[in-house]
């Protein structure tokens, strides 16, 4: 294994502070979006018959449960844990999964999570 130039070292805690911050903002809005659906289960309306439908309270609790996971973890990323790498990628691939389940209730914003979570691989994946 070769030793990192600091130019090199510098981009891996960049992207890595990057990937951080993005997990705590989209945890912080994926939280939001499930108090939101706890508080005013009609606030969300799927038009249609979709295969993964679930209840709109259930969907509040996955988002908002989903939202603390990905913020708590996204801080000890933050902080350089260890362990947090590979977790923020599992956990991360949870939200993709789940806001792609979502798509029907609000698609715009699951959409732009998907998004955010794909930067937070990539920059993960691409630091040290």
């Amino acid at each position: 294994m070769s030793q990192l130039s600091p130019t090199e070292r510098s981009w891996a805690k960049g992207l890595t502070v990057f990937a951080a911050t993005i997990m705590i903002v989209a945890g912080v809005f994926q939280a939001l979006q499930g108090l939101v659906a706890l508080a005013n289960s009609e606030f969300y309306v799927v038009g249609s018959e979709y295969t993964f439908e679930f209840d709109v309270t259930a969907w509040g609790w996955i988002h908002l449960l989903l939202g603390i996971g990905l913020a708590v973890v996204g801080y000890f990323l933050f902080v350089g844990a260890t362990w947090a790498r590979w977790t923020a990628i599992v956990l991360v691939g949870f939200s993709m999964f789940a806001n792609f389940m979502w798509l029907p209730y609000y698609p715009l914003w699951a959409l732009i999570i998907i998004a955010l979570d794909v930067a937070v691989v990539w920059a993960i994946t691409n630091g040290d």
